[in-house]
């Protein structure tokens, strides 16, 4: 079973929040990191805490032909890649109604949280095949199984991302890559404080153990579900849910 050291990492989102942190857990299980975010402030003052042969890119994950390009340069630079963690994320407007809600977000939400994460699967996944092997974690929410009322562009673009896990997940079964799926519920990030409050109250309040969720919490499942241990499960959603999944 091949060790955690030395593989490389694909980490959009990378500059905060969950991205930041499964990548501080990944680096100090050995794992090289790429790390890929549109703040390149925020990237190089994180960077300056990794080891010196961590690689930073700045880059519009929406962009498809710009994250083939990129996609090819880090493989280039560090001859392989491992592991995707598409951590890339934005909630759009919350805390209104469906018929109220401003087209051009959810498109935009769709763009970022969906289309992200389809495009760098889809040209990491060329480069794990040929190695035969891999792991992908996409980050999607309980939102996208339950719905989050006043959410309908991030519940929708996460219950997408669920689908296509669901979907790649069982294309690539054979061929010693994983692609799974982590659905937390809220976790105290920067992303969560920027949300109205009565819309972080709707969302606390219907987790059982009436708690957000601690990025420690994320990144143990996190460094899990990438690691050469989860050789069987794909296609899967893991829940961080506080007992709020019913399914």
């Amino acid at each position: 079973m091949r060790s955690f050291k030395n593989q490389v990492a694909i980490i959009t989102g990378a500059a905060s929040g969950l991205g930041a942190a499964i990548a501080a857990r990944l680096s100090s299980e050995g794992v090289k990191l790429a790390l890929l975010d549109q703040n390149d402030e925020k990237l190089q003052l994180l960077a300056k805490s990794f080891p010196p042969d961590t690689k930073t890119y700045v880059l519009d994950i929406t962009n498809e032909e710009l994250v083939k390009e990129t996609i090819d340069t880090i493989q280039q630079d560090f001859g392989t890649i491992d592991i995707l963690v598409n951590s890339a994320g934005i909630t759009g407007q919350t805390n209104i109604q469906s018929h109220n809600t401003n087209t051009d977000d959810i498109r935009k939400v769709f763009e970022v949280n969906y289309y992200g994460s389809y495009f760098t699967s889809k040209y990491v996944l060329p480069h794990m095949l040929h190695q035969n092997y891999g792991r992908i974690l996409h980050i999607a929410s309980i939102a996208g199984k339950e719905g989050n009322a006043g959410m309908i562009a991030y519940s929708s673009s996460k219950a997408a991302v669920i689908g296509m896990t669901k979907v790649q997940g069982k294309e690539y079964a054979e061929t010693g890559i994983t692609i799974n799926a982590l659905a937390p519920a809220v976790i105290q990030t920067p992303l969560v404080d920027m949300m109205p409050p009565e819309q972080v109250k709707y969302m606390t309040d219907k987790i059982p153990a009436k708690r957000c969720g601690s990025l420690e919490e994320v990144v143990n499942i996190a460094a899990y579900i990438v690691s050469p241990m989860n050789s069987f499960t794909t296609a899967f959603t893991f829940d961080l849910s506080g007992g709020r999944a019913t399914y």
